[in-house]
């Protein structure tokens, strides 16, 4: 671990590689677990806001969980998540002709309807933030999932924080991600 800025950062970003490979996992994350996409109060309000131009992107099951729950619920410990339906895929999930599981609201973003691609916890993946009083906690969930992406991105060579670039910027700025750089430069020489 080594902190910079606000926030202390699992040297596994930089050391393990990762390349999502939708084709082996067919979209898992999107789908598996027993808990939706964690939301910032900002993101919840954003969902709702643009919920009218997303919803004709959703699934009926979808849009069915999300007009029963809501845009995004509150979990028991008061933390705040995507809506799932049945208990299992994202309320936000649709699908290809390959039955691979992509996000609605990117699809919205992508089609021009919206200007906000997706919750930045989706963004991140798998790189995971926790936020505490002093800090943020920036660490890798390993899920096994996602060990074809591990595996091409091992091939490529694409180390976490690099297939994140995007994300981490979203999240902690351009500079953030220059201090990262360069820790990073240090940590592989």
């Amino acid at each position: 671990m080594f902190q910079l800025g606000k926030t202390i950062v699992s040297e596994a970003i930089i050391e393990k590689d990762f390349m999502c490979n939708l084709s082996a996992c067919k979209g898992a994350c999107c789908i598996d677990g027993d808990a939706g996409a964690p939301l910032t109060k900002d993101e919840a309000q954003i969902l709702e806001d643009i919920y009218p131009k997303v919803k004709p992107f959703l699934r009926k099951e979808g849009i069915a969980a999300i007009e029963a729950q809501g845009t995004s619920i509150v979990t028991d410990f008061g933390d705040i998540e995507t809506p799932l339906i049945n208990g299992a895929d994202c309320a936000y999930v649709i699908f290809d002709k390959k039955k691979t599981a992509l996000c609605g609201i990117e699809e919205a973003y992508n089609q021009g309807e919206v200007k906000w691609k997706k919750p930045v916890s989706c963004h991140l993946y798998p790189i995971r933030v926790k936020d505490y009083t002093e800090f943020s906690a920036v660490n890798y969930d390993k899920w096994d999932i996602c060990d074809d992406a591990c595996t091409l991105g091992k091939e490529l060579q694409v180390p976490i924080y690099k297939f994140v670039k995007e994300a981490l910027i979203r999240k902690f700025g351009e500079d953030w991600y220059a201090e990262l750089e360069k820790v990073a430069e240090t940590m592989t020489k």
